[in-house]
């Protein structure tokens, strides 16, 4: 099976290095890494490949990383997540977009915010229109375990969308980053996957934990 190209828009920022990292790793991708600053796009890329000893992540602006891509995964803040899905627009047509967003208000960010739109992902299908399958994942593991390569993060990767093929891709790039991705239904259950984010902050503050994950239990 030839590998696929995944472009991280925001990739130089808490989760996109991490994810960078373990699908690079894994083989299965080809991993580019997007930023609005071309030259720290590539500087974050030098830098991953160096922890690889390989060659697999590249580092391009925004623009040029979401065109070359066949799955396009979204990981900026919530300020700049509309800003940013329209300067990418045009060339996501066609495409998968992983919505990693959480719509966080600092400073209470331990509480959760419910946008007008019920979800940031359903904001950015609303924006983008049909022609791009968005999918909501990987809210809720931290990027402290991701960016650990010998550590297998134990959390599950709950996938939310109305296209059954691009939560496939979600749940695909779920295992090749080395956790259980699962179907967490349509996109109109979105926003309580990006509101445990808010839940898990403010349980890591009150339990001086690192990184608290979810698991789903009593599966097969």
């Amino acid at each position: 099976m030839a590998e696929k190209t995944v472009a991280i828009i925001g990739g130089t920022g808490h989760q996109g290095p991490g994810l960078a990292l373990r699908w690079a790793k894994s083989g299965r991708y080809r991993v580019i890494i997007g930023s609005r600053d071309a030259a720290k796009a590539q500087s974050v890329a030098a830098s991953l490949n160096m922890r690889l000893g390989d060659h697999r992540i590249e580092g391009m602006p925004n623009a040029e990383a979401a065109a070359a891509a066949e799955i396009v995964v979204l990981t900026v803040p919530y300020s700049a997540h509309t800003e940013v899905l329209e300067s990418i627009r045009e060339q996501l047509t066609g495409k998968v977009l992983v919505d990693v967003t959480v719509p966080l208000r600092p400073p209470r960010v331990s509480h959760v915010y419910i946008p007008p739109a019920g979800s940031a992902t359903a904001e950015a299908q609303a924006l983008l229109g049909t022609t791009v399958r968005v999918v909501c994942a990987f809210q809720n593991v931290s990027a402290t375990h991701l960016s650990n390569l010998d550590e297998v993060p134990e959390c599950d990767i709950l996938v939310c969308g109305d296209d059954p093929d691009a939560k496939a891709e979600a749940i695909a790039l779920a295992e090749a980053a080395g956790m259980r991705g699962l179907d967490a239904g349509p996109l109109q259950n979105a926003g309580v996957v990006e509101g445990l984010t808010a839940i898990l902050i403010g349980i890591n503050k009150r339990y001086r934990a690192e990184g608290a994950g979810i698991k789903i239990t009593g599966l097969p």
